[in-house]
């Protein structure tokens, strides 16, 4: 895919929450699942791969950054990490908080729907987001 094409190259891909030479964090606008979190690598690559070692090492202490903000103000039911890449050839991480009553689970997000969305729910989470937002950015802080 050519840079010029690519979504992630082209844009955010979220809300920003911290951005540096290397990555960006964002919040995606993900419907009934408001703590989902993507670490996206600047400079377009397809594979963890292609990083250095010492890249790779910064790519996954954003990602454990991210997880380790959302366990301990969310208490999730699980943090799931992906990094798929089929629609998008740009290394992204996902970092997903995730509960017993979304509407997936225990199912990845991107399955069918288990049970409706609790609306409720949804927006108490999406309201804390605005603190992990702050908490995630000071802990990527130099």
């Amino acid at each position: 895919m050519a840079t010029g094409a690519c979504p992630l190259c082209e844009a955010d891909g979220g809300l920003l929450v911290f951005r540096n030479d290397s990555l960006r964090i964002i919040q995606a606008s993900e419907a009934g699942f408001p703590a989902f979190y993507r670490v996206v690598w600047n400079r377009h690559v397809a594979e963890f791969s292609d990083l250095s070692a010492a890249e790779r090492n910064t790519c996954m202490n954003a990602v454990v950054a991210v997880e380790q903000v959302l366990h301990s103000e969310l208490q999730p039911a699980k943090v799931n990490l992906a990094a798929l890449g089929n629609l998008v050839p740009h290394l992204h991480w996902h970092v997903i908080a995730r509960f017993e009553w979304d509407s997936h689970f225990p199912a990845p997000v991107w399955a069918g729907a288990q049970r409706a969305v609790e609306d409720e729910k949804v927006a108490a989470v999406a309201l804390r987001c605005l603190d992990i937002n702050r908490r995630i950015a000071e802990k990527m802080a130099p």
